[in-house]
């Protein structure tokens, strides 16, 4: 890797462009850092010891909790450590391994969230069979799927990547480092590394998509068809949770690998990876417990009980 370039480092921006706000950003991360990990590995606290959420849903639940762990984890703790700064660097191997997990993972949650779909479809079209199709194999089956094709996906385009020439220009005008603004530095002619990197991120994306869509197609003409109105309401809440993380990641995600606009503005490609990067996995727990029934009830239930346990000692 060092035969192919002549950078060693790379300075990231960051938001050094709002030096006022410096102070501000660093709490602003550190809150929902810690927030992210607290909220998530309660949520797989639950789902690991609550026997009632010992099903598919829930154990695909677990893996996207897990994945937003790492995910934010990639980015977070380098940007609350590089806000103090005044030179605010990376290696070239730290970036490249940084670019690496964060679209590995990336990829690995798109592709989930479209196994999660398949599950709700299955759930909801064919309750019957439901726990019979979604065993436990099946479910480490779908989950390994994701994280493998996730890898196979990603490792190479940033071996590609990797390989570029990169001569003197070794600004970042990111957060973190991002393929984009990466190949903008490159000496090389990366205009076939950009249009590949595009296809492949849209084949993910858009693959991921057109599952859900048919998913939920199929699960909306389903619920039509229920005549009770509570067992609509029923069915919908059941998937309400999972469209609605579909919507927080896929969102941003289009907008920043498929949408033509973003990689025309590098500063609007900063701010919406703020979006899916650092808020969607912070408010992903929230909407699966807030929405959800079974881990609603968990939560009551143990909340109850550390009262009336409280309420015994003061006694």
């Amino acid at each position: 890797m060092a035969n192919q370039t002549n950078v060693k480092e790379f300075i990231i921006l960051g938001f050094s462009s709002i030096p006022e706000y410096q102070k501000f950003l660093y709490v602003f991360f550190l809150i929902i850092y810690i927030t992210t990990l607290t909220v998530n590995i309660s949520l797989i606290i639950i789902i690991r010891y609550g026997k009632q959420l010992h099903k598919p849903m829930y154990f695909l639940l677990g893996n996207l909790s897990i994945l937003e762990l790492c995910y934010i984890s990639v980015t977070v703790p380098k940007i609350i450590i590089d806000i103090p700064r005044k030179r605010k660097s990376i290696s070239f191997s730290g970036c490249m391994t940084q670019l690496f997990f964060f679209t590995f993972l990336g990829a690995t949650e798109t592709i989930l969230l479209a196994v999660m779909s398949i599950d709700r479809f299955l759930a909801v079209c064919y309750p019957l069979r439901y726990t019979s199709i979604m065993s436990h194999k099946v479910c480490l089956m779908l989950a390994a799927l994701s994280w493998i094709f996730g890898f196979l996906t990603t490792s190479f385009p940033i071996i590609k990547i990797s390989q570029l020439h990169f001569c003197s220009a070794n600004v970042i005008n990111h957060f973190f480092c991002e393929s984009a603004p990466l190949l903008k530095l490159s000496c090389s002619d990366p205009y076939f590394m950009e249009m590949f990197e595009h296809i492949a991120a849209s084949c993910v994306l858009l693959s991921s998509t057109l599952v859900i869509l048919t998913s939920y197609i199929y699960i909306v003409s389903t619920i039509l068809k229920i005549k009770s109105s509570h067992g609509r309401k029923k069915a919908f809440s059941t998937c309400a949770s999972h469209f609605t993380v579909v919507i927080l990641f896929f969102g941003p995600g289009i907008l920043i690998y498929v949408s033509p606009l973003a990689h025309q503005s590098v500063t609007m490609n900063k701010w919406i990876s703020l979006l899916y990067t650092e808020v969607t996995p912070l408010l992903n727990p929230f909407v699966y417990s807030l929405r959800n029934e079974d881990v609603r009830l968990i939560l009551k239930k143990y909340f109850n009980s550390n009262f009336a346990c409280s309420q015994r000692m003061k006694v």
